[in-house]
């Protein structure tokens, strides 16, 4: 996750909740506000709507699923929905998509095809 904020720091013109995320994964005692920056999100979200700005939507759509998941590795009482982790990695294609970024691997390292040593 760190490394796919790190590369939508760098793309996206809107980076505060970015940051914000990007501090937050990588200190386990601020997990916990992980649903107060899904909030923060929410509200974002809901001015792209209104404004009709798709980039934007990518973004913060990409933005709440992390938010979600690192309140999830928590386990709190009232988790978000149990499925939130496994769209970090498609809805982060989408944005990068969005960004001009064409190869997956441009996203996360993790995205990368082995290369075959026998030349084919």
């Amino acid at each position: 996750m760190l490394e796919m904020l790190a590369v939508f720091q760098n793309v996206c013109r809107d980076t505060s909740t970015l940051r914000r995320l990007s501090e937050m994964a990588s200190d386990r005692g601020k997990w916990e506000r992980g649903k107060a920056l899904f909030d923060d999100i929410r509200q974002k979200t809901l001015k792209a709507e209104k404004r009709g700005d798709q980039l934007a939507l990518a973004q913060y759509a990409f933005e709440e699923v992390c938010a979600k998941t690192l309140y999830n590795l928590r386990h709190p009482p009232a988790p978000f929905d149990p499925d939130s982790a496994f769209w970090i990695i498609p809805l982060a294609i989408v944005l990068g998509r969005g960004v001009g970024l064409t190869e997956p691997s441009q996203v996360s390292s993790l995205l990368k095809m082995p290369t075959s040593d026998n030349g084919s």
